[in-house]
């Protein structure tokens, strides 16, 4: 990587803050510069590929949130400015290819998952659709406009990209009517595969909501209406409302982008809450019927990190309600051990808990107490490798997945600035 002064600014206020030997100091430096360090490709044209880490492939939600803490150093470091507006544009051109994939290739090469059942292209690796798959590079976009004041990836490309995902995005609130899109994976572990040959769980229609097959653990979702994914959506497409009104003048487009914002978020009002409870709290999925799926998984977005994905304030009533529930046994996939205790995911191993995961409730914590045990639990839970991992077992710190995840050392990253007093403008 080459030297950015305001990175080595950044490290050196982290040595201020904890000491130039402590832990946090050896784990932030090197994740700071693990994303540029391994995971940045550039082609012959000039074109930014990102790769996940250990996997060759660019996943639109990963590569946005990897490069996301590096929003800060953006608007001094013409260089990193560069690097973020390269990947955009390729991501609009990888949503232009296939809006339902989730993954993509760094040419028509034919990796990855070519044997699935779905219509399959050289440039996919996988075709998973999911909706926080198309919401992140949006996100990423306004995030660029607002902490660097960066508007050069708006070219022609991400207002076709706009359109395709917002018709999309109305074609998938009647899933079971008009959905084209289909996935089936054979020989597989269930999560890897969608029920009713390829069409999901059946979901009702005109609820407002919008039908996703995939998490963002890439697993299948259990109800098709994931409304973290939902919540997300809500944010991006009133972000994307303000960029289509004040960067293309197109009032028209800004009005059917503000219109759909508004119904799912009415629709998230409407039937995200569980009821039968004292407290009011989110479901991780509904199917529109009256079925709750209680629960959250490590990945973003999920209901741990509403505030951080800009659905609502840390301090927000149900939020906090349901911050309570998710971080309790009511969550299966809360695990506590010898040395850690946080969110899991069916994804990985029971009893797994992700770093992503702690980094995220350390986020969007308003206790200094809080924060600190997940300091610790993160120093302890590396296994002397100074980075982050996917999952790690609650006892067991050797025990881990995944050496080299570029999106868990981003999260950690921008926990470690919050701490000090930077945070990425939501």
């Amino acid at each position: 990587m080459s030297s950015f002064s305001s990175i080595d600014a950044m490290i050196s206020k982290v040595k201020e803050r904890f000491g130039a030997e402590h832990k946090i100091s050896v784990m932030f430096e090197n994740c700071i510069s693990n994303t540029l360090n391994t995971t940045i490709h550039r082609d012959e044209q000039g074109r930014i590929f990102v790769i996940t880490g250990d996997i060759p492939a660019m996943w639109l939600r990963d590569s946005s949130c990897q490069l996301r803490p590096f929003l800060l150093f953006a608007r001094e470091e013409p260089a990193i400015r560069d690097i973020i507006v390269g990947l955009l544009k390729r991501q609009m051109e990888c949503i232009l290819i296939d809006p339902y994939a989730n993954a993509f290739n760094e040419s028509a090469n034919g990796n990855g998952f070519q044997d699935d059942d779905t219509q399959m292209k050289p440039e996919l690796w996988e075709r998973k659709y999911e909706i926080d798959s198309l919401c992140f590079p949006f996100l990423l976009s306004w995030q660029l406009w607002k902490n660097a004041g960066c508007t050069t990836q708006f070219d022609e490309n991400w207002y076709l990209a706009a359109h395709t995902v917002l018709d999309l995005f109305h074609t998938e609130q009647y899933h079971e009517e008009k959905s084209p899109y289909r996935f089936q994976r054979h020989n597989c572990v269930y999560t890897d595969t969608l029920s009713r040959d390829g069409k999901g769980a059946l979901v009702k229609s005109g609820t407002g909501l919008i039908w996703s097959g995939f998490r963002p653990s890439d697993d299948a979702c259990t109800y098709g209406y994931l409304l973290p994914s939902n919540m997300l959506a809500s944010v991006v497409l009133t972000d994307m409302t303000e960029i289509a009104a004040k960067i293309y003048h197109d009032d028209a487009f800004a009005g059917q982008l503000r219109a759909l914002a508004s119904e799912v978020k009415e629709a998230i009002d409407k039937y995200a809450l569980v009821p039968g409870h004292k407290k009011e709290f989110y479901a991780y999925e509904v199917d529109g019927y009256g079925q709750y799926h209680i629960m959250d998984d490590a990945n973003i977005p999920g209901l741990l990190s509403m505030p951080y994905y800009g659905y609502c304030t840390p301090d927000d009533t149900r939020y906090l309600n349901t911050r309570d529930v998710i971080l309790s046994d009511w969550n299966p996939y809360y695990y506590s051990g010898k040395v850690l205790h946080g969110i899991g995911s069916p994804h990985t191993a029971p009893g797994c808990v992700w770093m992503m995961a702690l980094c995220i409730q350390g986020l969007t914590s308003q206790s200094e107490e809080e924060k600190q045990q997940i300091l610790d639990m993160l120093c302890n839970g590396d296994a002397g490798t100074n980075l982050m991992h996917e999952s790690v077992n609650a006892n067991d710190p050797y025990d881990y997945t995944r050496p080299w995840f570029s999106w868990a050392n981003s999260v950690f990253c921008e926990f470690i600035m919050q701490i000090i007093g930077y945070s990425v403008i939501i």
